[in-house]
């Protein structure tokens, strides 16, 4: 029976492998856990890529396909990057830093995360799908806006989710004006930008690595602001130093549960 069940097991495809690491991570990490917050985003994003693939709904089901995935390793070898004890690119550095600061909010792991994913892996992951495929910039145009107005539908609902309710954010909360200074659209057109000059650089290597290389720092720079301690609302400092968890920064004792992704996806 077991010989023959393993025959007729269908192998996963690459994004179900992904969805399957990211589903993995999400049942390792605490909860409250910043990188946890922002897998939990990332992973209702490609599930509804996966999803999406099959029934049509882009152009060129190959690219995208290969796209997603050489996008989504990039979050997963930052990850494998921090569990090692080394040093990740700079776009991620202030997430896993911070990842249990208890003065940061999970709107503000949420969307340090996909600053960082989108600022700096996707257009290193569309150079390299153009290259993997013989492709063109204007190949995957198409099929990236589709991803794009994806994104800025689950953008919408990050905010929803995790911003404090308005009894306790007013326009004179600080995260008031932090998170409205940084917008998924002006990533998104920042990343293209980024990439069509990357696939200019394409014959001049050691340019297009120094251009990658001041990428990354930026995007790190604006992660670092995106993450600036503001306070937990109605958590009093109690003079306790915050739980560590083995090889992932210090955590928080106390915050609320993590249901982002339950939220996300539309599930009661």
């Amino acid at each position: 029976m077991e010989m023959t069940r393993a025959r007729t097991t269908t192998p996963m495809t690459g994004i179900e492998r992904v969805v399957a690491r990211m589903r993995a991570l999400a049942a390792e990490l605490p909860p409250e856990d910043g990188v946890a917050v922002f897998n939990g985003v990332y992973l209702t994003v490609t599930e509804e890529v996966a999803r999406r693939v099959p029934d049509g709904g882009f152009r060129d089901r190959l690219a995208t396909t290969t796209l997603d995935v050489l996008f989504a390793s990039r979050y997963l070898d930052a990850v494998d990057e921090a569990a090692a004890g080394r040093r990740p690119p700079a776009c991620w550095r202030p997430l896993f830093q911070f990842r249990g600061h208890p003065a940061v909010r999970p709107v503000q792991f949420a969307l340090a995360g996909v600053n960082a994913h989108i600022g700096h892996d996707l257009p290193l992951a569309l150079a390299d799908t153009c290259r993997g495929l013989g492709a063109e910039p204007r190949d995957l145009e198409g099929d990236f806006h589709r991803v794009g107005e994806l994104l800025v539908s689950v953008e919408e609902r990050i905010r929803e989710a995790l911003m404090p309710g308005p009894d306790l954010l007013d326009v004179a909360d600080p995260l008031t004006h932090l998170l409205g200074s940084w917008t998924l659209e002006a990533a998104r057109g920042a990343a293209w930008a980024a990439f069509r000059a990357l696939w200019a650089l394409r014959e001049r290597p050691e340019v297009a690595a120094e251009f990658a290389e001041r990428v990354d720092a930026s995007v790190g720079l604006v992660g670092r602001c995106l993450l600036t301690p503001l306070g937990c609302g109605d958590r009093r400092d109690d003079g306790k130093r915050p739980a560590r968890r083995a090889g992932g920064g210090a955590l928080p004792e106390s915050r609320p549960s993590g249901r982002l992704s339950v939220q996300l996806s539309g599930h009661p």
